[in-house]
């Protein structure tokens, strides 16, 4: 690895996060539930649902059919922003058919259709009339105090219905949204439904258009806020219920849950844990990355980098599609020389203690310092109690930054003094002479991101943007600047 000084300035956010696709793990019995990659792991159990005939031998039916994998976008999508009614601004314009989301917010657009048959019991007879509606739905959390407005933890849910036809025989059609949760601490109001343009709209209820013109499309927003000690992930389940003017009785489409429990991927998780901020929510489900600044802190980017190639688990890299556990104050691992939980202190005086002495270098460095990879901040550090624990800093892999002779470059090099023939690819954790100067930066007071709400054992990533062109350690790769 070679490198440059550090740059003087640079545009790199480390805390800026990319939005994900992400399939649901329980889409309801109407819905398929899909692989990662798109295809079929299950089909629909129950697609259409009808409610019970009224007293003239008609019924009312729901069917749910996801949106074609073909669809286009709207025109009105590709226009800056959504309406100003949608809770999650950057999810208008994309694409039907898929799930979005990052730490803070979720886009659900597999909901695709759904069909109103207002139909007689004899099923001889055709079908009286039909509607067909498009259905989205939003899911908005508030990591801290500032986001909401409100001195409590919130989180807030959405459903958009737009009908795309609606028979005359139907003369009117009346939805009911009907979001559930498993909260304890948790006061949720009603459903506030408002047209795009965010005007109210009393209730979701669209009379026959006579005169050819398009139905305005409505959203029904509810805001929870939750009040519990401690911290509460959060159970979410939806369905919608339907009526017609022309009878029948209700017939009601399930939308499925926040996920099965062993993923949860749209349960919120909200908490007071977090020091120094109000309470808050976020989804856990979503791992955030940590973007080292490689422009500024080069040598560190330089050796996490490498440390993540040779480690035997390559922790925190996003090729190795490889996570990182954050080690939180609310963690259950107790020191047992001190009976209380583990810190990083504890994880950081085993790999780097202050008797290490570290490697000479180029003055140009200026001070150095021992910097442990994976960091002392989350389980797969050297030190914690967990896969990679060592007794000892010398197991680690030994390596050391340094100017390249005769030239205005530096690298990392191999530290011979405690593995003569340097790492040998095995070692569970790294410990490095690195400039203090970017040990301490690397990882500074943007890490983590307070939007992040990181508690222990929350999972992430560690980018380290400079060299992750790179493709192998056996060779010298050159860093690039960024931005």
């Amino acid at each position: 690895m070679s490198f440059p000084a550090p740059q003087a300035s640079s545009s790199i956010d480390p805390v800026a996060q990319k939005i994900i696709e992400f399939t649901r793990t329980d889409p309801g019995p109407a819905l398929p539930t899909l692989r990662k990659d798109g295809t079929t792991l299950k089909p629909p159990v129950q697609k259409r649902t009808c409610g019970v005939p009224d007293a003239q031998g008609h019924k009312l039916c729901i069917e749910l059919n996801p949106p074609s994998k073909t669809a286009v976008a709207p025109p009105r999508a590709s226009a800056p922003g959504g309406p100003a009614a949608d809770l999650v601004d950057w999810c208008y314009g994309k694409p039907s058919g898929k799930n979005y989301m990052n730490r803070t917010e979720a886009c659900l657009k597999s909901i695709g259709g759904g069909t109103l048959i207002f139909t007689d019991t004899d099923p001889d007879k055709p079908a009286l009339g039909t509607a067909t509606f498009k259905i989205e739905q939003r899911l908005k959390t508030y990591p801290k105090k500032g986001d909401s407005g409100s001195d409590l933890a919130e989180f807030d849910q959405q459903i958009m219905l737009e009908p795309t036809r609606i028979d005359p025989a139907l003369k009117g059609v009346h939805m009911r949204w009907n979001p559930g949760s498993s909260c304890t601490n948790c006061t949720t109001t009603k459903t506030k439904w408002t047209d795009s343009a965010n005007n109210p709209a009393g209730e979701a209820y669209w009379a026959v258009a006579t005169d050819g013109r398009p139905y305005d499309d409505l959203w029904g927003t509810i805001q929870t806020r939750w009040s519990g000690p401690g911290k509460e992930t959060i159970d979410l389940d939806w369905s919608i219920t339907a009526t017609v003017d022309a009878g029948g009785n209700p017939a009601t489409a399930v939308f499925g849950t926040s996920g099965i429990h062993a993923v949860r991927e749209l349960a919120p998780r909200c908490d007071n844990i977090r020091k120094g901020i109000a309470p808050g929510c976020v989804l856990p489900y979503f791992s955030p990355t940590y973007t080292v600044d490689t422009n500024l802190y080069p040598a560190a980017g330089a050796y996490y980098w490498l440390m993540q190639q040779k480690m035997p688990y390559h922790e925190g890299s996003v090729r190795w599609d490889s996570l990182l556990s954050y080690l939180g104050t609310d963690t259950t691992v107790k020191n047992p020389k001190t009976g209380q939980p583990w810190t990083k202190d504890d994880s950081r005086g085993v790999v780097c203690p202050d008797k290490w002495a570290k490697r000479p270098a180029d003055a140009s460095l200026g001070t150095l310092s021992c910097d442990e990879y994976a960091m002392a901040t989350t389980h797969e550090s050297g030190g914690f109690p967990g896969r990679n624990q060592v007794t000892s800093g010398d197991q680690c892999a030994q390596l050391f930054a340094d100017k390249v002779d005769g030239a205005g470059s530096f690298g990392i090099w191999a530290d011979a003094r405690t593995a003569t023939n340097g790492p040998s690819g095995k070692e569970p954790c790294g410990r490095a002479s690195i400039p203090a100067s970017q040990n301490s930066g690397a990882f500074g007071n943007s890490y983590p991101a307070p939007s992040w709400r990181m508690l222990d054992g929350d999972e992430f990533f560690v980018s380290n943007p400079g060299f992750e062109h790179c493709t192998s350690v056996h060779t010298t790769c050159a860093w690039r600047k960024i931005g």
